[in-house]
């Protein structure tokens, strides 16, 4: 099957291009990955290797991480579908996604009950656009009834159960994410250090990220995200001495970018509705690493907002051509 890039996103993804295993069991690491690069600048398109991350950013760049780790958040259930928790609403209840094998199980559900384990009954109370469900667990810690009894959500790209900490950044210290926030997976503590050792900083910020919509194209609904006043500080002052703000995944985009004020970023935290596309820009975020996302995703637009779209479309054929690898243990892409 060829893989075909059309105008603007539109291709139908060759599924030998999708990542069906961590990095680590395909080479020697997790930084095992390749890295596209695609500069602003002058519009060049380059291949590298993930470990040359530390020479191609520069001194006084700042690099803002998600602190999110990722709770093991798919869970059976009696019926024989499994659910899997996406993400708080700011009225304390959830938002979970119901599966039926590999698709969203979009019927009703009889009685509006589901039975997870440890004879716990899930109520639905009402949708939550096409695929999600409202809920309040009658669970005292969702959190700890995961870690019980959930696996980590794993779709059918990927050929078998990983654990939990295959799922984890180097990062991770604040538990709250349906997925891992993947962008960041290949960093090891050896590429922070050299990192470091360049003058380049980095800053956390959180964003819990929700379930996915592989399906359909689907615009992010709210999620909890907190921008620490050192971050902030950080990005500020980074922007002040002509350093880049890179940020390392699409969630920390939408943190950080939830937390500009008149003048630059200040320290914020709660739910977010913000989504970045070319009508609604980028102000903090000068720069992205990212993974590559699928025909259609509503992420393209955010790389919109942030690079040419001439340049990113190249940038994508370019990857296709020389069949970088897609999902969350796959290549990444520098945009900077």
């Amino acid at each position: 099957m060829s893989t075909t890039l059309t105008s603007p996103f539109e291709f139908a993804l060759d599924a030998a291009l999708e990542a069906v295993q961590p990095a680590e069991a395909r080479g020697t690491s997790r930084s095992d990955v390749r890295l596209l690069v695609s500069d602003k600048a002058n519009g060049d398109i380059r291949h590298h290797h993930f470990e040359d991350l530390p020479a191609l950013v520069r001194p006084g760049d700042l690099l803002v991480v998600n602190n999110s780790a990722t709770l093991p958040a798919a869970v059976p259930t009696r019926q024989g579908l499994r659910v899997h928790f996406s993400s708080t609403r700011p009225d304390g209840s959830w938002l979970v996604e119901l599966r039926d094998r590999d698709r969203p199980f979009l019927a009703e559900v009889p009685g509006g009950i589901v039975d997870l384990p440890g004879k716990v009954p899930l109520r639905l109370e009402r949708r939550f656009g096409k695929r999600l469900w409202v809920t309040r667990p009658a669970i005292e810690s969702v959190p700890d009834y995961l870690a019980r009894y959930g696996k980590p959500i794993r779709y059918s790209y990927v050929d078998r159960d990983q654990p939990l900490n295959a799922y984890q950044t180097v990062f991770a210290t604040v538990p709250g994410s349906a997925e891992m926030p993947s962008a960041a997976r290949p960093f090891t503590t050896e590429i922070v250090t050299r990192l470091v050792s360049a003058g380049v900083g980095i800053a956390p910020v959180t964003l819990h990220t929700g379930v996915a919509s592989l399906e359909s194209d689907e615009d992010p609904y709210p999620e909890w995200f907190e921008v620490s006043a050192y971050t902030a500080r950080s990005v500020n002052a980074a922007k002040e001495s002509g350093g880049r703000v890179i940020a390392v995944g699409t969630t920390a985009v939408r943190a950080l970018e939830s937390a500009v004020v008149e003048g630059g970023v200040a320290a914020a935290s709660g739910h977010t509705d913000r989504i970045i596309s070319p009508a609604n820009p980028v102000e903090a975020v000068d720069g992205l690493l990212t993974g590559f996302h699928e025909p259609r995703s509503t992420h393209l637009s955010m790389l919109e907002a942030i690079v040419d779209t001439d340049l990113l479309r190249d940038s994508y054929a370019a990857a296709i051509e020389a069949r970088y690898l897609w999902h969350e243990f796959g290549d990444v892409h520098l945009i900077a």
